[in-house]
């Protein structure tokens, strides 16, 4: 592949998912990789930011730093914007997006920033060529975010278009309550995995809409998030579309086929169950999962199986009634799991703090993960006949 520039990026993930995005990115072929709070700044060239948009399981967006500098008012803001050669990174004809977000700016009106910036790309362009780019605020084909702090305004590209977590097999009504790169977060500091032969056997017995059991999927037959979906860079000038074809092509080939790989899902709703297996289908890999359609406390530990994992993400409970509810099932859940599961590592990933407490027994991992902001942790419960404290 041809000599490419360096870039300053930015890849914004969950907070408490930092490292592992990390030690992804770096295997992708980022350098200079440093965490901050919910992301990791790196350096990269094309080729790699192209990688990382395809293979990423943790990252929510991918961006390119275009300007950085001081502020003191909006127009500051206005001049930094309007000297960036936008030419350069995109047509005319491509429709835009502008989005601000600021941390202790003094600045009053995030808006107004975002309108001024919109401003002075346009203006930029009228310069240069006597056209202007439209705004589309649902589907643009370029997104342009400002981050400011109490004094400073970054300026990125995003190169990922729609967030990474929409791989694309989720029917577009969907709305989960576990993105898709936060589950892969979860399965991944969970330790499973199906390279063993056979593979040891995974079950989520709240598996709602399969996001869990998508992503461990993926992640076990070596499938790119992002292979069966669009992505902003495709826009931008001079794409390389060969390089990129060659990309898909080798992610193509890297995919796993394992006919011993079996995944465990259950959800006492059937409605979740159909949903479930409809996004299965979409992503092409219902032979792999085997569905029951039972209350928690009546799911059975997979006959073949000494030991396993339960990954899950159980209802949080919102109001009064239902944390009264919870509090009288969660130790029968924890009863259940020690008479019928000895031997499984059990993880559950909840905003309901009190669940070690209401199961009576001691994590022996919590990890602290924000579930947008949603402060949750995610316990690790080994399971032992009796009880783990």
């Amino acid at each position: 592949m041809q000599q490419q520039v360096i870039l300053s990026c930015f890849a914004s993930t969950n907070k408490g998912l930092e490292q592992i995005l990390i030690n992804e990115l770096e295997i992708l072929g980022a350098n200079n990789l440093v965490s901050v709070n919910a992301g990791v700044k790196f350096t990269a060239n094309i080729d790699t930011i192209m990688l990382a948009n395809l293979h990423s399981r943790f990252a929510s967006r991918i961006m390119i730093e275009i300007a950085h500098g001081g502020y003191c008012n909006e127009e500051d803001i206005y001049t930094i914007a309007r000297n960036i050669n936008w030419s350069e990174w995109f047509n005319v004809d491509a429709t835009i997006k502008v989005s601000t977000n600021a941390i202790n700016s003094p600045l009053k009106s995030l808006e107004f920033i975002t309108l001024r910036v919109k401003d002075a790309i346009c203006d930029n362009f009228m310069h240069q060529q006597n056209r202007r780019p439209d705004v589309d605020k649902r589907d643009p084909d370029i997104r342009v975010y400002n981050f400011l702090t109490s004094d400073t305004v970054t300026v990125y590209l995003d190169t990922s278009g729609e967030a990474l977590f929409k791989r694309g097999y989720r029917s577009t009504h969907q709305e989960a309550p576990l993105k898709e790169n936060l589950a892969a977060g979860l399965i991944k500091l969970s330790g499973w995995s199906a390279t063993s032969t056979p593979p040891p056997p995974l079950l989520d017995p709240m598996c709602g809409s399969g996001t869990i059991i998508i992503e461990a999927l993926l992640m076990a037959l070596n499938i790119a998030p992002g292979l069966y979906r669009k992505f902003a860079f495709e826009k931008f000038n001079n794409f390389y579309q060969n390089a990129w074809d060659n990309m898909k092509f080798a992610a193509k080939q890297a995919i796993r086929k394992d006919p011993n790989l079996k995944i465990y899902a259950n959800d006492i709703n059937p409605k979740a169950i159909i949903q479930a297996t409809q996004n299965l289908q979409h992503a092409k890999l219902r032979e792999y999962v085997e569905f029951t359609n039972l209350d928690f406390l009546d799911v059975q530990c997979p006959l073949h199986s000494s030991g396993g994992t339960i990954i899950t993400n159980p209802p949080y409970g919102v109001r009064l009634n239902e944390l009264d509810e919870l509090a009288s099932l969660y130790p029968k859940i924890a009863s259940h799991l020690k008479n019928n599961f000895a031997g499984w590592n059990c993880y559950f990933f909840t905003a309901d703090l009190r669940l070690p407490k209401l199961f009576r027994l001691k994590p022996s991992r919590k990890i602290p993960l924000f579930n947008g902001a949603l402060d949750c942790r995610f316990y690790e419960f080994k399971m032992v006949s009796g009880s783990n404290r």
